[in-house]
């Protein structure tokens, strides 16, 4: 089965936990504080790997999670990193936030690789805390929560030469004519339900991989018939073929055809007309085929190379085959939008910057705090040690949530509520 969309979770491994510890050995009087730190979480890391051409293994697994960091050690003893997930994806893979549409990784090499979520860093133990005022700290921090997100993992086929055109109109035959692939073949519409790929090699041994995509009809671009689901394998080809059925079988004019689907891939994306297009005139050994070529010929203009072939009997494939390859020979591997540039740039975004705590009130007329920073701290802060309490209610009181509260009207003795934690507001 052909999976080229799928929606995913991935949770990165949270930080271990720091350790409060003191140093005890015969000799060492006040031996101080000998808490190490947590473990880093593990990273999610999408790598690209060629021998894939599908997304069929997100199809029964859409939950990915990293292992959190290992606990720190007695004696200073650093808790060990967690080995970061590596998940194999095809090439042409595009990774997208579900949230905010942006783009994290558009992985089209083989080896290439992005980090989706970043781990969690390890909390600090409670030697990492002593000062000259308190040499011997009662506290350590839990470990950092790891990146979570939802995200829309894409394919887009890596092939050199994309097959469009109407349903039936000869795509999967020509391609299991030229290529060892084995399309489904029959004579009603959408036979092909997903692309298929297949190695081509001409009579001068210069080899390309050529895909058969699902036949487009008028309005593919807003969703109308399969086209919408695979217009954004065309992006990534080189060449266009485009095979139209020029015995006019179906009762369609087969120059109609033509600007039809040329008109669906420009509403799609107008880069794509500016790709090489070669028009392959299929069905030429049915009868009318030479007349309707005749008029098809007239109406064109000379920008496209018309090419007679019928993929029944095989006539004409070999000098098609051999256009294509002379097309693909006269431009670039990485297409120019793709082109590094010579000299390195550094682009700075503005990105807002998120308020640390937002304050609401729930129906019982408790005072809700939320916020990813002040979630954060409070995840982060070891309840068990009345240093760490006292810690973090100087980071909040550091933060103005204090202050802000007091706007808000809370009087002593009030609820506050931070995630599944309640406390009081006192004066």
């Amino acid at each position: 089965m052909f999976v080229d969309q799928v929606s995913v979770y991935v949770k990165a491994g949270d930080g271990g936990n720091g350790l409060v510890a003191y140093r005890r050995e015969k000799y060492v009087p006040k031996g101080g504080p000998a808490g190490g730190d947590g473990g880093n979480g593990a990273d999610i890391i999408f790598k690209v790997d060629e021998g894939l051409n599908t997304l069929m293994d997100f199809r029964y697994n859409r939950h990915f999670k990293g292992k959190r960091g290992e606990n720190g050690m007695s004696q200073n003893q650093h808790g060990k990193n967690a080995k970061s997930l590596i998940i194999p994806v095809p090439p042409g893979t595009t990774v997208t936030d579900e949230e905010t549409n942006e783009v994290i990784a558009d992985l089209t090499n083989h080896g290439q690789e992005a980090i989706i979520v970043n781990g969690g860093r390890g909390g600090r133990g409670n030697s990492r805390f002593a000062t000259p005022r308190n040499p011997a700290p009662d506290m350590a921090e839990n470990g950092e929560p790891g990146q979570e997100r939802n995200i829309k993992v894409e394919l887009k086929l890596i092939a050199d030469v994309g097959l469009v055109g109407f349903p039936s109109v000869g795509k999967s035959t020509l391609l299991s004519v030229v290529s060892a692939a084995k399309p489904k073949i029959a004579d009603y519409h959408f036979t092909t339900l997903a692309p298929n790929l297949g190695v081509v090699e001409t009579k001068d041994h210069r080899g390309f991989v050529m895909a058969d995509l699902p036949g487009l009809i008028e309005g593919a671009h807003e969703g109308v018939g399969l086209g919408h689901q695979f217009l954004r394998h065309v992006e990534r080809t080189r060449v266009i073929v485009h095979v139209i059925d020029m015995a006019a079988t179906e009762g369609r004019d087969p120059y109609q055809d033509f600007l039809k689907i040329n008109q669906e891939l420009t509403k799609y994306d107008a880069k794509i007309m500016q790709r090489p297009q070669i028009i392959a005139a299929n069905k030429m050994e049915m009868p009318g085929a030479k007349d309707n070529l005749a008029q098809f010929k007239q109406e064109l203009d000379d920008k496209y190379p018309v090419f007679e072939i019928s993929a029944l009997t095989k006539e004409g494939i070999r000098d098609l085959l051999f256009a294509v390859a002379d097309a693909l020979d006269s431009i670039p591997k990485i297409s120019p939008e793709e082109e590094p540039e010579q000299e390195e740039k550094v682009i700075y975004r503005y990105h807002k910057e998120e308020a640390p705590f937002k304050i609401t009130r729930d129906d019982d007329g408790a005072y809700v705090l939320s916020g990813a920073k002040i979630e954060k701290l409070f995840k982060m802060t070891d309840f068990n040690h009345d240093e760490a309490v006292q810690r973090f209610s100087r980071q909040l009181r550091g933060m103005g949530v204090d202050d802000a509260l007091r706007k808000r009207g809370a009087e002593d003795g009030d609820t506050i509520r931070l995630l599944d934690f309640e406390f009081e507001f006192i004066e």
